[in-house]
């Protein structure tokens, strides 16, 4: 949010002051009228930066922020959107918007089911961004996701480092010291550790950058806790040599995976991944459906079995002359 202009104090920009002490770029250089600009445009213009500053034997420094925006800067991408008018792109998204999720899916899964089965139906904007691959390229997102991932250096999470090199630092805090933030900060807080925690740490590959976490609940030791550290390991990257810090490091499940397609008929839900089906499995709507379900099946048979007599039954009430029986029929009477 920060590329645009103006919108300074919500967007928690960099003061005039910090921007004197080192050279800032992509701040305020949009039109927040403008509502069309997309992690395209910023890869496009932060990419040739970046080369920029290399170039001058400069190190760049990516601050975050945005998890999507920084992931487009770190692989190399086979394929990106074509350039639209602003005209036409408006249109093509007022269009999109105009159509049911179900039916986009159902149109991904005709030309694209292997994108299609991992994607989830009501995830319109990456079902829309799968169709929008095939219907300018004639070939399928999975396709070129394959052809990335093959290549040297490539791996689950996409293709080769675009830089090499690249290291990150995380800044992470204890959620005691946001207790007293909004309610909305803390969820965002835990959102963007869930995104380091999934992203890189969940299912490492081969071209993903090494973690390095950096403790910050205690804002008094933050030379101590965060800077000296960050520029230690800055510098040991700087100089081609092992950190003294040890990347951080996350059991995980090899065999989970993250794009199974799951179906609960109880719940009339999809699920996509093991991880999410397993959650959901344990979640309080999905038991109590569950417990709904079976207090309706006990309800049904008990009513099934009330109805039922035993032949046995049926001549021990007649020899009784029970008043519920008809001598002529032999049958209950009603």
């Amino acid at each position: 949010m920060q590329v645009y202009e103006g919108l300074d104090i919500i967007t928690n920009k960099v003061s005039t002051q910090e921007q004197r002490l080192c050279q800032h770029h992509m701040i305020s250089f949009v039109d927040p009228l403008v509502t069309n600009y997309t992690v395209v445009d910023f890869r496009n213009k932060a990419t040739a930066l970046i080369e920029d500053i290399f170039a001058r034997d400069k190190i760049p420094i990516v601050v975050g922020g945005t998890n999507y925006y920084i992931e487009s800067l770190l692989w190399k991408v086979l394929i990106s959107a074509k350039e639209m008018s602003t005209e036409k792109e408006i249109d093509w998204k007022v269009e999109l918007e105009k159509e049911d999720g179900h039916a986009l899916h159902k149109r991904l899964s005709q030309v694209d089911p292997e994108m299609a089965a991992k994607l989830h139906p009501h995830d319109k904007r990456k079902v829309a961004r799968s169709l929008q691959v095939f219907e300018e390229t004639g070939i399928s997102h999975s396709e070129f996701l394959h052809r990335q991932h093959a290549e040297e250096g490539g791996g689950p999470l996409g293709g080769p480092l675009k830089f090499p090199n690249s290291c990150i630092l995380w800044l992470h805090a204890d959620q005691t010291g946001i207790e007293a933030l909004k309610q909305v900060t803390k969820r965002y807080a835990r959102k963007q550790n869930r995104w380091v925690k999934n992203r890189f740490l969940s299912r490492p590959g081969p071209s993903v950058p090494p973690i390095y976490g950096l403790e910050v609940s205690d804002i008094s030791k933050w030379e101590e806790s965060v800077l000296e550290p960050a520029l230690e390991i800055v510098q040991s990257f700087i100089q081609g040599r092992k950190p003294a810090a040890a990347p951080v490091k996350m059991p995980c499940n090899e065999t989970e995976n993250k794009r199974s397609y799951h179906m609960c008929d109880l719940c009339g839900r999809i699920i996509i991944g093991d991880r999410e089906w397993a959650a959901h499995m344990k979640s309080k709507s999905h038991l109590h459906h569950l417990k709904k379900r079976r207090r309706l099946d006990s309800d049904a048979f008990t009513t099934i079995e009330s109805q039922s007599v035993s032949p046995g039954r049926d001549k021990e009430l007649k020899e009784k002359g029970s008043p519920g029986w008809n001598d002529e029929e032999l049958k209950p009477s009603v």
